[in-house]
């Protein structure tokens, strides 16, 4: 790995943000040696996540008494974020049945790996090994990462054999209702109720809160009322067995609605009405209950339908064998400067990296987690190019147009370096071309049997762009596929036109005035993270493309595959 990599990878660091999702991994393990040879070993295994250049522990498992083959309990859970690195260790300790302690332990060995790789694999295999060990000697020589279940190993060699994530799923789900009631109580003198259902959701400190209220029916004591979602989140906080409570009321137009009745109910008796099936509760006045010796109820609330519509997440399409596949473009146009001169925006310095190769790794590193083969498209624009010295706008860095791709983000790097001394800088900055290429790919894949790759173009350019209503139109087609186009501005330029392709001001349309079907587009000035670690710039140019996945897929109503279905696996490591 070059110098100018390392730097710019090292600089990589962890940032709070929104969490998108929890992931909880399970832990177990084959084969652990017998160190001792009167007793089997006594195993515990300790998680610790990277944060700022350290291993800080997250959590461990229980220790396992006398057993070469554990399966640990323990579960932990991680808060995911596509848009950082995520740097996991687990480290495999030997625990004396005479004390607990790590310090005292026996290390049998580690593995390092990103969640990003747990979630986007369904296998990951890995050399499980001590300090100072190599592969051949250590008596633990691999780890199997996975989210189902999995197989016996062709390896005769012990290993740390599985780690299963799992996302904690169901609260991003929603529940179609569907309530009706029967011989309500009449409030009304000259007419009858018009009645209309609140359902409340009682939290852990016995407080109410409202989740959903109907439509109200006049003059009507048989009500049906409209069919609405709700999040089960927002109806039950993820918790099936937690207390709903549901007033009925007779509505006035004064505001001092008149009580009817009430029940309790929970989301797991609801769940009860699907299939066809109706659930119904007696909607009871509890001070005619005690007052009145012949009281029965004050009608009858009925649920029609329970539908559950699952709204699936990024992970649900990730962990279904979803592939990123990410395509680099580069801007070498004539204003970046000359790359012999130092103050170039190219200028290639031994130790530090230039701002080219502080974005291309800070958004390479995350998106190569989410790719299997780590063979990434590398294209620059605005250059003469040898042999003749043409200008192109979508030539291959690498000079190999039939096979573009660079292996892993440091081949793109060293392509970009090699690439430099060749080629003329020129002009003028059109993107165009290079969006319709990557376009091309990903029309290719929406008409392909099973569509799962989705595509991000990483766009590094250091001025306004010439060829805006192309670029524009080509955005708009883009908007149609399975396709994300981030764009950073590097140096001090006039970046104000950029803001129009990005989205989240406005609409953006084609010269012929059609929108965009999604916003895809993500625009940063690399200035804004000038004294920020690269994280912080991947961070922000990221964390719209899980959504702008999911609302691609859900948009041609794809689903993800059931991990069942997705049987590829990866090999990693010595």
């Amino acid at each position: 790995m070059s110098n100018i990599y390392e730097s710019a990878a090292n600089s990589l660091g962890l940032f709070s943000s929104p969490c998108l999702t929890k992931v909880e991994l399970r832990v177990a393990c084959k084969g652990i040696s017998d160190r001792d040879a009167l007793s089997k070993p006594d195993p515990c295994v300790v998680l610790k996540m990277q944060s700022h250049g350290q291993w800080l522990e997250v959590d461990r498992t229980e220790v396992i008494r006398s057993s070469i083959n554990p399966t640990f309990s323990k579960v932990f859970t991680v808060d995911f974020y596509f848009e950082e690195v995520q740097r996991l260790r687990f480290e495999l300790y030997d625990i004396s049945s005479s004390h607990n302690g790590i310090k005292e332990a026996d290390f049998l060995g580690a593995v390092e790996c990103t969640l990003g790789q747990i979630v986007s694999q369904r296998k990951l295999s890995r050399s499980l090994l001590k300090q100072g060990s190599s592969a051949g000697k250590s008596s633990i020589t691999s780890v199997k990462i996975s989210r189902g279940l999995f197989s016996q190993s062709r390896y005769s060699r012990p290993r740390l054999s599985a780690i299963i994530a799992e996302e904690l799923s169901g609260n991003g789900d929603y529940v179609e209702l569907s309530f009706s009631a029967r011989k309500l109580d009449d409030k009304d003198f000259f007419s009858k109720s018009d009645p209309f259902l609140e359902i409340f959701r009682v939290n852990d400190d016995a407080t109410h809160q409202l989740v959903h209220r109907t439509e109200t029916i006049m003059n009507n004591l048989n009500p049906v009322w409209k069919t609405f979602k709700v999040s089960v989140n927002s109806l039950c906080s993820g918790d099936h067995d937690r207390k709903l409570k549901c007033t009925v009321w007779d509505w006035d137009s004064n505001g001092k609605h008149d009580f009817i009745g009430e029940f309790e109910t929970t989301f797991k008796e609801m769940r009860g009405a699907m299939d066809g099936k109706q659930m119904q509760w007696e909607c009871i006045n509890p001070k005619y209950k005690v007052k009145k010796k012949n009281y029965k109820n004050s009608g009858i609330v009925i649920l029609n339908q329970c539908k559950i519509i699952k709204m699936h997440s990024f992970l649900d399409y990730i962990m279904g064998g979803c592939q990123i596949q990410f395509t680099v473009a580069i801007d070498f146009t004539a204003s970046n400067g000359d790359p012999r001169n130092s103050c170039s925006l190219h200028y290639i310095h031994p130790y530090q990296p230039n701002e080219y190769l502080k974005a291309l790794v800070a958004v390479g590193e995350i998106c190569q987690d989410y790719d299997s083969d780590k063979m990434f498209p590398a294209f620059g624009f605005g250059a003469r190019i040898p042999p003749d010295f043409k200008v192109s706008h979508d030539f291959a860095v690498n000079f190999n147009e039939d096979n573009p791709e660079c292996a892993g983000i440091q081949g793109v790097v060293e392509a970009y370096q090699n690439c430099l001394p060749k080629i003329q800088l020129y002009g003028p900055t059109n993107i165009a071309p290079i969006i319709q290429k990557v376009a091309s790919s990903a029309s290719r894949e929406m008409h392909a049997k099973e569509a799962m790759q989705y595509f991000i173009l990483l766009i590094l350019t250091d001025g306004v762009i010439t060829d805006m209503a192309d670029t524009r139109e080509a955005i708009v087609h883009a908007s149609h596929l399975p396709m994300s186009v981030i764009i950073v501005g590097v140096g001090n330029a006039d970046f104000g036109d950029m803001q129009m392709l990005d989205g989240d001001d406005g609409i953006l349309r084609s010269p012929k005035g059609e929108p965009v079907l999604r916003d895809i587009v993500q625009f940063v000035p690399f200035r804004n993270f000038k004294h920020a670690s690269p994280a912080a710039l991947a961070k922000s140019v990221l964390a719209e493309v899980p959504n702008q996945v999911v609302d691609y897929y859900n948009s041609k109503a794809i689903k993800p595959k059931c991990a069942s279905d997705y049987e590829s696996s990866r090999t990693f490591g010595p």
